[in-house]
């Protein structure tokens, strides 16, 4: 089995809490197995101490700037 490591390079906020927040979606800037840092939108279990990687999205600096262009274009129901 391959090795698996990663780095949280930078943390940009938590955009949710779950479970009296032992569970949070965070957005993050990771680097995995000692690649290029990419952008990361993930879940994340840290009940008991520990910290668990639950389902989530990582995508290139280029992509999330994408995704942020699409977000700002978004009504959120002001309409």
């Amino acid at each position: 089995m391959r090795d698996f490591s990663y780095k949280i390079v930078e943390q940009y906020g938590v955009i949710s809490e779950r479970k009296n927040g032992a569970e949070t979606l965070e957005l993050n800037a990771i680097s995995y197995n000692g690649r290029e840092t990419k952008i990361d939108l993930r879940r994340w279990d840290r009940s008991d101490g520990g910290e668990k990687m639950l389902k989530g999205i990582t995508m290139t600096y280029e992509e999330a700037e994408t995704l942020r262009d699409a977000l700002n274009k978004l009504d959120f129901g002001r309409g």
